[in-house]
């Protein structure tokens, strides 16, 4: 056995790498990061590939290693070329992302030390600095200081969290969930209705509030619908908004939603995944009136400060009931120390083994402090304002002024149907690859969307946008 033990040990030891071999992985991706980020604006946004040759790649596992410049070949090739590069500022389309560089230092970072941010005892500095990012989210939407939450892998997971605590806050069980309500819009994020059926509340009863011309959640029919439901014996105990939808970047009116959930011992979750950190520009501001006073918030720093995709979060107000929905003991666990000091993250979510998120989301926040970060929300926004005024200068018909930074516009044809003709627009743009965007279906009609949150978007590229539209209309109008 003892032979056989060092000779495995012999093998196993590969797995350190030499200092030799990782100056050489280091190279090899450093060089390939560089290039990527000094051509990542002279390059399609997207590029249309073939079903057959992607069924054609290679990734298969074996036994023997790969020189480092063969696997970044094959990554550069077979996965960073086809189809869309949400890292460029020509990706106007779904909510985009950004990816600033610290991110990757980040990450890189809390991957080679490896410390694991479940548990106080197990990391205190890891947990430490995740719950201050948290506590900075509380802080910038109006929380109490002794608010919480958690860091997610983004909106879906953060939202199915506080969908889970309010299920339990609210004792909604076998008993009494056939006769529970929750209360939504056509427009909410379908990650609400994921959430609510692995919540267990599928059959809990989901009542559609009407919108207002803006898209916005009818308050009137709310307290109504509300007010009749209890009339009649049933039970609403969720409402969820939405701080910037993702079809038309619509922000609910959430000082009167709050106003009614309290009214009624209702608890109100905001879906500020989006929008929510367009509340750090002062001018801004009145817009999230009434986020405050919600019970929890979903907010992706992934989305509105240009982190890589992955970093999500969720704010909720009595941590108590977080906890009592997320925490369980076991028996290999019980060296595990308590502390008041910080809570653990794996106490408020559904995860144990976590990984170290906040490192990702710190170093940019310290590196460049919010300056820069305010600056791009801004210009994000005022892009959007000039796309809304040129894009009717070119024969469009637009939705709504945008509140924030994504809108809808589409061509309306005299001869052909203007729903299949603003769907060949879409594709013909995907051709064209130098500006990516997107569709979407609003009462049985298509409308092309513009959603500009890219770090890397700027005044040309909404010009390129623009240019790519118009020479569309010129051709097939």
């Amino acid at each position: 056995m003892i032979n056989r033990l060092n000779k495995l040990e012999q093998i196993s030891n590969k797995l350190e790498g030499s200092v030799a071999l990782r100056k050489d992985w280091n190279r090899a991706v450093l060089n390939y990061a560089g290039d990527f980020l000094q051509k990542v604006n002279e390059t399609n946004t997207f590029n249309l590939f073939e079903e057959d040759d992607i069924l054609k790649i290679n990734f298969d596992i074996s036994e023997n290693s790969v020189p480092v410049d063969d696997v970044i070949q094959q990554i550069k090739q077979d996965i960073d070329k086809p189809g869309l590069n949400p890292a460029s500022g020509g990706h106007l389309a779904y909510i985009p992302g950004g990816g600033v560089f610290p991110t990757a230092l980040g990450d890189y970072l809390a991957a080679v030390f490896n410390k694991y941010a479940g548990i106080y005892y197990a990391g205190p500095g890891v947990v430490k600095l995740e719950n201050t990012l948290i506590r900075w989210m509380c802080e910038i939407i109006g929380f109490p200081k002794n608010a919480l939450g958690n860091l997610t892998s983004g909106g879906s997971v953060a939202t199915l969290i506080a969908v889970a605590t309010a299920r339990d806050v609210k004792k909604i069980t076998s008993k009494n969930i056939t006769k529970s309500v929750i209360y939504i819009t056509e427009q909410a994020h379908h990650s609400v209705n994921k959430a609510i059926r692995i919540s267990g509340l599928n059959e809990a009863l989901i009542k559609y509030i009407p919108m207002d011309g803006n898209f916005r959640m009818n308050t009137v029919n709310l307290e109504k619908q509300v007010h009749n439901d209890k009339l009649t014996g049933l039970n609403p105990f969720l409402i969820i908004s939405s701080a910037g939808t993702t079809d038309t970047g619509a922000i609910d009116p959430m000082e009167k939603i709050s106003e009614i959930a309290k009214k009624n011992n209702i608890w109100h979750h905001v879906d500020a995944a989006y929008g929510g950190f367009f509340i750090l520009l002062e001018n801004y501001k009145n817009k999230f009136k009434g986020i405050e006073m919600a019970d929890s918030v979903t907010i992706d720093p992934h989305k509105g400060l240009f982190l890589a995709y992955g970093t999500g979060a969720v704010l909720i107000k009595d941590v108590n009931a977080l906890n009592q929905t997320h925490r369980y003991q076991a028996n290999y666990m019980q060296d595990v120390v308590e502390t008041v000091a910080e809570p653990s993250p794996a106490d408020l979510s559904p995860e144990l083994t976590k990984h170290f998120r906040g490192l990702r989301m710190w170093m940019p926040l310290r590196l460049f402090g919010l300056k820069p970060f305010k600056a791009a929300l801004e210009e994000k926004i005022l892009l959007t304002h000039y796309f809304y005024n040129e894009i009717q200068k070119l024969g469009f018909e637009t939705g709504p002024f945008p509140d924030l930074s994504v809108m809808i516009y589409r061509y309306v044809p005299k001869n052909t149907d203007a729903n299949s003709f603003n769907l060949m627009l879409i594709d013909e743009v995907k051709k064209d690859g130098r500006v990516f965007l997107s569709s979407t279906k609003i009462n049985g009609v298509i409308w092309l969307r513009l959603a500009v949150l890219s770090f890397r978007t700027h005044l040309r590229t909404i010009d390129t946008a623009l240019e790519v539209l118009n020479s569309l209309i010129m051709k097939f109008s």
